[in-house]
């Protein structure tokens, strides 16, 4: 039986007088593959960001309830928000590799972390480059311009500039939205070996990408979460009837 590596209970997130989660309880297994489905502004990406504390970063938000990180309450006031994210890593919708080179961008995190010495810093960067299935496509020009990459490899650059601090999850807004169908399939490929060291929850419109994907799918409507279970069983027999209307296209 897989233990869950995140925990939410009674989740509740208001952008001033907006009540935008209303009592969210979700447990993610570890090493597994979550996805979030659901119709723009149901809530997913803002639910996605409360797993790290992006939303803190918001003015007038206020967050009830409790997410739990390997047993420990992530909203704790004792807890430090730089490590956490780098427990937690996140990739976003648009790639967003810093103005410097494919080497700085990876590097970047664990030189903050105060590790300096070039024959480390060396590995870190190979590694996660290998990890997100880039290296070979840029091994020999790392000294190169992040931005002056192609959208797809620009976000496995962002892929692994987030495995580079060695995070347990990794949180994956839409990445392939911005990409072509190769591009896309190259992410997908990515994200099923990735669970093999980390636990991802991605949100996605692709319903076809959600039931390729994932081993766990969480519907999300007006921020309620719907329904969660296996993904073949959401995929195929449904139990709320806004879950079929949903996956048969009726809405969103």
């Amino acid at each position: 039986m897989e233990s869950n590596k995140i925990s939410v209970k009674d989740l509740n997130l208001y952008y001033g007088e907006k009540h935008v989660l209303q009592d969210v309880g979700l447990d993610v297994g570890e090493h597994s593959v979550m996805a979030l489905i659901g119709p723009s502004g149901c809530g997913k990406s803002t639910f996605l960001k409360c797993i790290n504390r992006m939303n803190d970063l918001a003015e007038s938000v206020k967050i009830r309830g409790k997410v739990l990180l390997d047993g420990e309450d992530i909203y704790d006031r004792r807890v430090d928000t730089t490590l956490l994210r780098k427990k937690v890593g996140m990739v976003f919708q648009q790639p967003n590799p810093f103005p410097m080179s494919i080497y700085d961008n990876v590097a970047y995190g664990p030189r903050l972390h105060g590790i300096k010495g070039k024959g480390e810093l060396d590995e870190i960067v190979e590694r996660a480059l290998t990890d997100a299935a880039v290296f070979e496509e840029v091994r020999d020009c790392l000294k190169k311009s992040a931005p002056g990459l192609s959208g797809g490899q620009q976000q496995r650059l962002c892929i692994a500039r987030a495995l580079a601090v060695e995070p347990e999850v990794l949180l994956m807004d839409e990445p392939t939205a911005a990409l072509d169908p190769v591009s896309t399939l190259k992410i997908e490929g990515l994200v099923q070996s990735l669970q093999k060291k980390y636990t991802v929850i991605i949100v996605t419109h692709n319903m076809q990408q959600a039931a390729r994907i994932s081993d766990h799918t969480a519907f999300f409507l007006a921020g309620r979460l719907i329904e969660t279970g296996v993904t073949g069983r959401i995929f195929s027999a449904p139990r709320d009837r806004r879950t079929v209307d949903y996956i048969m296209g009726r809405f969103g």
